[in-house]
């Protein structure tokens, strides 16, 4: 497997992240979580350049962050208000900050970043330990389908133009539930590799390592406006609740 650590990511993609990884659901994201955190204390694991936390920061939150990536936190300094956001950085797995969290999250599938089950669970330690009683950790991820897979592997086209080629292979290790992504872009300046190691989790495993954590399930949605998860849902939004007592 490609030695992947907290720092690689940001690392490989700070430069032009905001440009190619803009998931497209960033307001409506933004406001379920402002409607569910209420006037609690925010914290955002992999926080990143600001995507979530800028806007939450202007609709008048207190919130924090933890990042593994430097480079990352930089690009969020450059921007307006980035600078006034709190941010440890460290490996979100069991990385300290002070003080409690009314309400943590770790969206558009960060979690699966960590690349062992281990890891997994500790992160789900280390939010239950830094929430208040009563508090809520929200997670998005996507559901694992490999009904375009052959072999264990697959090679799709990214984007195709007169002058670039982007395209995308993966390797499936369902052993060890780890999905290795070669990214390889191909331009007139040159080619340029961006790996990506991922280690998925199904919804129901995620559950169990929120319970080891003392967190309960409490709602699951098949997208961020609240749609049934179902059979045929590509994605989840969950929110775990910490006992209140």
């Amino acid at each position: 497997m490609m030695d992947f650590d907290p720092d690689t990511f940001g690392t490989l993609n700070a430069d032009n992240y905001d440009a190619l990884h803009d998931p497209g659901t960033t307001e409506e994201s933004v406001a379920l979580i402002a409607e569910l955190a209420g006037q609690g204390r925010l914290l955002e694991l992999a926080i990143g350049t600001g995507r979530m936390a800028l806007p939450l920061k202007a609709r008048g939150f207190d919130i924090s962050g933890i990042e593994g990536s430097a480079a990352m936190v930089e690009k969020l300094r450059e921007k307006p208000g980035g600078a006034d956001i709190p941010v440890v950085i460290g490996d979100m797995a069991d990385c300290a900050i002070d003080g409690t969290f009314d309400f943590a999250f770790l969206v558009f599938n960060t979690l699966f970043n960590l690349t062992s089950q281990a890891d997994q669970v500790r992160c789900f330690r280390n939010v239950a330990d830094r929430l208040a009683p009563g508090g809520a950790f929200l997670i998005e991820t996507f559901v694992p389908d490999f009904s375009a897979y052959q072999g264990h592997q697959s090679l799709r086209t990214r984007k195709i133009g007169f002058k670039s080629l982007w395209f995308e292979a993966t390797l499936h290790d369902p052993t060890r539930q780890v999905i290795e992504y070669q990214r390889v872009r191909i331009t007139e300046q040159g080619v340029r590799l961006v790996p990506l190691v991922m280690r998925y989790a199904w919804p129901q495993e995620i559950d169990l390592m929120a319970e080891l954590a003392g967190l309960q399930l409490e709602q699951r949605w098949g997208g961020w406006a609240r749609e049934p998860f179902t059979a045929d849902s590509r994605m989840h939004v969950s929110l775990y609740r910490k006992a209140a007592g």
